[in-house]
């Protein structure tokens, strides 16, 4: 399991070392302004770009997604999303890495389903062995099943990002208990991605441990997407401080908060 200190708590990602434990997608918003007024309120220092749907270079003369949130002020993380191959997704980090002049970070996504969403997880294994054996640092999105959670973070990836509900659902935490397994065996950072869908959701998500949550629909979607970008992110950090500070065990019956030895009488 990952840990941590009060003083000294940032998020580690493939030896860089991050204030915010918030990481927001770009699509969806109704344009770039809004954009980068909703990253800017979350407070985010990683965003992720899905190459196939966003210019960041590779269609000249269109709006670029560079010019609102610079390289040199935001990690930008490349995702696979519409990828339902191995062959695809590596295709498509490779040419993120040539568009971001040898930028080795990648979201790596490979699709097994149209309707849910749902990582095809044995595509998924074969595009993070030929990722990490060509030399990216490769944040992985997967299911939810401990032991692909394992292999995943064996094979070298440098987070896990298991989904929360599926993508886009606004479901919230719906398996805390797998989730919980995953957190309590990790050795690299365990970042939520997928299903979250207000404020309490990423609280929840930080209270059981992830290092992190990442989120897109959630902002975009919402009728004020910079007012709940900031509420995310204090959500977040309520959720973080709560989980370091130890909550008190639940029980069935109620119990005094002062303590009544020594009462007179």
């Amino acid at each position: 399991m990952t840990t941590h200190t009060h003083h000294d708590d940032g998020l580690v990602i493939a030896g860089k070392t991050y204030r915010s434990r918030l990481l927001t997608g770009t699509g969806k918003f109704r344009d770039l302004d809004e954009t980068r007024r909703a990253t800017e309120a979350a407070g985010a220092q990683i965003v992720t770009v899905a190459i196939r749907r966003t210019n960041i270079g590779q269609t000249p003369g269109e709006p670029n997604l560079l010019d609102v949130l610079p390289p040199d002020h935001y990690t930008i993380l490349p995702n696979t999303a519409g990828c339902y191959t191995a062959e695809d997704a590596v295709r498509t980090c490779r040419l993120a890495r040539e568009l971001l002049d040898g930028h080795p970070l990648t979201k790596l996504e490979v699709l097994g389903d149209q309707k849910t969403l749902y990582p095809d997880v044995v595509q998924t294994l074969k595009a993070a062995e030929q990722l990490v054996a060509d030399g990216f640092d490769v944040m992985v999105y997967t299911s939810d099943d401990p032991i692909l959670a394992r292999r995943l973070e064996e094979i070298g990836c440098v987070a896990v990002m298991p989904l929360a509900a599926p993508i886009g659902s606004g479901l919230g935490i719906q398996n805390r208990y797998n989730l919980l397994e995953i957190v309590e065996n990790a050795k690299v950072p365990i970042i939520v991605d997928a299903g979250v869908g207000t404020a309490s959701d990423a609280a929840i998500a930080m209270e059981l441990g992830c290092d992190g949550v990442l989120m897109n629909t959630a902002i975009a979607g919402a009728k004020d997407p910079v007012r709940m970008a900031r509420a995310m992110r204090l959500a977040v950090e309520a959720g973080r401080d709560a989980f370091l500070a130890g909550r008190i065990p639940r029980k069935r019956f109620a119990s005094a908060s002062s303590p009544v030895d020594g009462l007179i009488g």
